[in-house]
């Protein structure tokens, strides 16, 4: 998910210090056009290479994945243009001040934490998809899609040295991470069509029946994995942002928004990356499971691995490997930068450079689990469940707040640190539906959207009958 030319210059406001505390001025507002690179770029990156092949080990038919692609990223931009960006614009203040509003200062610092350690995880899992590539010189074993611990000396060795790189580079600050991640985005587009054309013609597609017939009616999931429905495609699809959109993490970048309909440029970022991207990807892997090696697995009723760097090295050689370090470094960068800002709040004593080491470490310690590349799926399902519910606080308190009789920016106003409130909303709904999951094996993206509305309908609730007038 890496940034784009001069569009991250609006990161780069928010992350650098401006008007973290006060409404962005009519005078550094932008137009519509400075954030469809931003997007484009953002969604095109480490997480697709993963993705997109994990779609194939769950048995999904073309229908399920080329229809359910199609109207989960649309329910997306819709999300980020009717609810996130409709916010952003009326208030234009950070995520991190409107919660601090609402929730109060001890509050807020919690949500730091949960958000820093996920953005640590998903940094991790960007690491592993670098060293992936990283290793294919060394003839270094892949992680297979059951593998949890390190499968060896040689994988922690490039882990860790991708790691360190990665960190330090995001510890000298956004103005270097953007940097980098200017000149990256547009060659790992390119490869991503590169990818994509190759590997149809490995494939001898000819016409739109035999691109079809590549997934067809569908298959078994692989051992371990479960089985995607459509249902299960256009969901998942809708809130593999959750946290940015429902959750509202992007209020900080759409408070630079002239006007709400900057939120439609999400559309470049769902279309090229999570459409474009995730499809090219899943055609590497349906190339790679009919090498004989993948036979050989699932003759022996194992999952063929998913391996981003051998999977591009074999469409298009050295320039896949270099696309799929490249993928990796401008997701995990800016990603463990964030991570850093993150735990700042926590620790304001510590300089910015500390805090960003001490992600990209924990990012590292993570990377070195090829898990969390592996059950990807399964963590944005889950990164996206636990944080969508707060932006609902702040969705239903925009929309409801004077219909429901409640005081808005109760915190700010009560001058509290801790509005229990907003406590309670979260947790029963975060509980109530965690367990539904598991109790009834209900694939978690299922219930975010229940989640998320019971947060927001118990937030008002319980302001109504708990805050004082």
């Amino acid at each position: 998910m890496a940034l784009h030319n001069q569009e991250a210059q609006i990161i780069e406001e928010i992350a650098g210090g401006e008007y973290e505390r006060q409404p962005v001025p009519k005078s550094k507002l932008k137009g519509w056009k400075s954030f469809i690179g931003m997007y484009a770029g953002e969604h095109a990156a480490g997480t697709e290479f993963m993705i997109g092949p994990l779609f194939l080990t769950a048995g999904v038919s073309a229908f399920d994945l080329i229809v359910g692609l199609l109207i989960g990223n649309l329910l997306a931009v819709l999300s980020w243009r009717f609810f996130t960006a409709e916010i952003a614009v009326k208030n234009r203040l950070t995520l991190y001040f409107q919660l601090e509003k609402i929730c109060g200062k001890k509050l807020v610092t919690g949500y730091n934490l949960a958000n820093g350690i996920l953005f640590c995880f998903l940094a991790g899992a960007m690491i592993t998809v670098s060293a992936t590539a990283v290793g294919i010189p060394f003839d270094m074993p892949m992680p297979k899609l059951t593998d949890t611990m390190p499968n060896g000396i040689t994988w922690i060795v490039i882990v860790v040295i991708i790691g360190a790189v990665i960190s330090i580079v995001a510890a000298r600050g956004y103005d270097t991470v953007t940097k980098a991640a200017n000149w990256m985005s547009p060659i790992i587009v390119l490869a991503f069509v590169a990818c994509g054309v190759v590997a149809l013609n490995q494939l001898n597609v000819n016409s739109f029946s035999d691109f079809w017939n590549i997934w067809g009616e569908g298959s078994e999931p692989f051992p371990g994995q479960i089985k995607y429905t459509f249902w299960h495609v256009m969901i998942w699809s809708w809130f593999a942002n959750a946290a940015m959109h429902v959750g509202m993490s992007d209020l900080s970048v759409f408070r630079f928004a002239k006007e709400p309909n900057a939120g439609w440029t999400t559309a470049a970022g769902m279309y090229v990356g999570h459409y474009m991207a995730w499809i090219a990807a899943a055609l590497l892997y349906a190339v790679y499971l009919k090498s004989g090696e993948a036979q050989a697995y699932l003759a022996a009723g194992e999952a063929p691995p998913v391996a981003p760097g051998p999977l591009a090295y074999n469409a298009i050689g050295v320039f896949g490997i270099i696309a799929v370090v490249l993928a990796g470094w401008t997701t995990a960068n800016p990603t463990i930068y964030r991570a850093g800002l993150a735990f700042q709040a926590i620790l304001p004593k510590l300089s910015t450079f500390k805090v960003t080491i001490l992600a990209g470490t924990i990012a590292t310690i993570a990377g070195l689990f090829p898990a969390f590349a592996m059950k990807l799926l399964g963590f944005v399902a889950l990164y996206g469940f636990i944080l969508a519910p707060v932006g609902a606080i702040i969705v239903f308190e925009h929309f409801f707040a004077e219909k429901a009789g409640i005081v808005k920016n109760y915190a700010e106003k009560a001058n509290i640190s801790f509005n229990k409130s907003v406590l309670f909303a979260w947790a029963i709904s975060f509980g109530l539906f965690y367990y539904i999951s598991l109790q009834f094996d209900i694939f978690l993206s299922f219930v975010t959207l229940p989640a998320w509305l019971l947060c927001g309908f118990l937030f008002l609730i319980f302001s109504k009958y708990w805050n004082k007038k």
